[in-house]
C-alpha cells in the first residue's frame, strides 16, 4: 500500500462526500437513511464482538497459507492470531451495515470471498433466514473460523475452504441467484474484476456486491473506478473502506461518495 496513494484517496474522497441533503433519487434516500445511518441492535452482536476481543488477544502462532496479495503487515508464513485479527477484521460499524443491508433487501442468500476468522460471516448469519456461504483459502484459517461459527451454533454459514479461482467457479455452477455478495480476498486488480464477472452472472435483480479495500493500492482503485461503471452496475457508493455496487437496473447508473 503506497502511503501518497492513500492519502491522495482519501483528500478526493472526502472532496465529494455527501449527506442527505444532496441525494435526490428518492431508492437512495431511503436506503441513506434507513440503511447507511441506522443503527443495528442485535442480541447476537454484543457475544461477536466479545469473540473478536478474544482473537485480538490470543497469542496463538499458526501457519497461514496466503493465495492472496497478503498485506503489508506481514511477510512470513507463520502468523500470530491477534496480528491477524488486528489487520484483517472489518470493524464492528461496517458489519453492521452488511447485516442491515442483508435486512433491507430481505436477502436469502450471501456469498463472502475471504472469511478471514468468520466475524463479518457471523454478523452476516445474524439474520437467521439468510444462507451464508463463506470462501477461505488458507486451512488454518478456516479452522479458526469454523471453531467460532461452531461456538455460536451457526446452522446458515457454509464454509468452503481451498482456491477460490476454484471453488468459486464450482460453487457458481449453481443456478440459484444471489442477493449479496462480499468480495474481501484477493485485493488485486485482476482477480477482482474475475470475481466480479463470475459473481454478477448469479445476482438478483436488486442484487448487492460490495468491494472491500477499493483504496488498498492503485490497482485496486482501478478496479474499482472500472466496476462502478460496468453496464450490469446501476447505481454505487464510495465508503472508502469499501465500495457498493447495485445491480437494480431502475436506479438509473447513479454515484454517491458517503462517510462512514
Amino acid at each position: 500500500m503506497s502511503p501518497f496513494h492513500l492519502i491522495k484517496a482519501a483528500a478526493s474522497h472526502w472532496l465529494h462526500v455527501v449527506d442527505e441533503h444532496s441525494i435526490h433519487s428518492p431508492f437512495f434516500y431511503d436506503f441513506y437513511i434507513n440503511v447507511f445511518k441506522k443503527k443495528s441492535a442485535h442480541p447476537m452482536f454484543t457475544e461477536i464482538e466479545r469473540t473478536r476481543r478474544r482473537l485480538l488477544n490470543n497469542s496463538l502462532e499458526i501457519e497461514v497459507k496466503d493465495l492472496g496479495s497478503g498485506s503489508v503487515h506481514f511477510n512470513q508464513s507463520k502468523r500470530v492470531l491477534s496480528k491477524i485479527a488486528a489487520t484483517s477484521l472489518a470493524p464492528a460499524d461496517l458489519c453492521e451495515l452488511y447485516y442491515r443491508i442483508l435486512q433491507f433487501q430481505e436477502a436469502k442468500t450471501a456469498v463472502e470471498l475471504g472469511t478471514s476468522l468468520g466475524i463479518t460471516s457471523l454478523y452476516l448469519a445474524a439474520k437467521p433466514d439468510v444462507h451464508v456461504t463463506t470462501f477461505e483459502g488458507s486451512p488454518a484459517i478456516a479452522d479458526i473460523a469454523l471453531t467460532n461459527f461452531e461456538s455460536f451454533n451457526s446452522r446458515n454459514i457454509h464454509l468452503v475452504e481451498g482456491n477460490i479461482d476454484a471453488t468459486l467457479p464450482d460453487y457458481l455452477q449453481n443456478p440459484a441467484k444471489v442477493n449479496f455478495a462480499l468480495v474481501d480476498a484477493n485485493h488485486r486488480y485482476e482477480p477482482t474484476l474475475r470475481y466480479f464477472h463470475l459473481l454478477s452472472k448469479r445476482m438478483s435483480k436488486k442484487g448487492i456486491m460490495i468491494i472491500d479495500d477499493i483504496y488498498h493500492s492503485q490497482e485496486m482503485t482501478r478496479a474499482w473506478n472500472e466496476l462502478k461503471s460496468h453496464e450490469l452496475v446501476y447505481g454505487s457508493v464510495d465508503l472508502f473502506r469499501c465500495g457498493i455496487l447495485f445491480f437494480d437496473v431502475d436506479l438509473n447508473k447513479q454515484h454517491f461518495v458517503w462517510s462512514l
